[in-house]
């Protein structure tokens, strides 16, 4: 199955894009996206802290992922 991961700030900027397919096997859960992009963008690592979601809803790691998801990794914001 094809998933679609959107990147956000500078997750993106390491990777040189904010948006990537995956391809991942049927009945594959969100704790797999960290390894698999960790494998395929090795200088941008996803912090532990990070939000995650699919389909637009905050979901935890061991949410099923299914053809075509959209899978967002929000990094923590900090500032003052």
């Amino acid at each position: 199955m094809t998933v679609q991961i959107r990147l956000f700030a500078w997750m993106a900027q390491q990777a040189n894009t904010s948006s990537v397919s995956l391809m991942l096997p049927e009945g594959t859960t969100l704790s797999a996206i960290r390894p698999a992009l960790l494998q395929a963008f090795p200088n941008a690592p996803i912090p532990a802290n990070s939000m995650l979601a699919v389909n637009r809803q905050y979901a935890t790691e061991d949410t099923l992922l299914h053809e075509g998801d959209e899978v967002a990794i929000i990094p923590p914001v900090s500032g003052g």
